[in-house]
């Protein structure tokens, strides 16, 4: 079994620049929580980046355009799904992602699914 975790952002520098950006200016509104959760404004959070490093589970990480692009198929964004005997099934919803608060959270649900 691994974790891909899908990004509410795409890739390339532009859209980086773009997405530093909006955190600065306007975090309230910036679309994708599973970002914000696992990064600060420049770097990967260092809770993240251990817990990420210490995983026994497979962990692999897109943005939306690496993900439709790699598997075609679209979801909502952001989210975790579960690839296991290669089927893709959701793991944390969207509106679940959006709700957690702080990356702490966020790593007790995955140990605790």
């Amino acid at each position: 079994m691994k974790l891909i975790f899908v990004y509410n952002a795409n890739s390339g520098k532009l859209s980086a620049a773009l997405d530093i950006a909006h955190k600065i200016i306007s975090p309230s509104t910036y679309q994708c929580n599973l970002c914000s959760l696992t990064h600060g404004t420049f770097t990967e959070r260092d809770v993240w980046k251990k817990f990420r490093e210490e995983s026994d589970t497979e962990l692999v990480f897109y943005h939306k355009d690496e993900f439709e692009h790699e598997f075609n198929k679209q979801f909502t964004y952001p989210m975790v799904l579960k690839e296991e005997n290669g089927e893709l099934t959701e793991y944390i919803s969207t509106d679940k992602i959006n709700a957690i608060r702080d990356v702490e959270d966020l790593i007790a649900q995955l140990k605790t699914k």
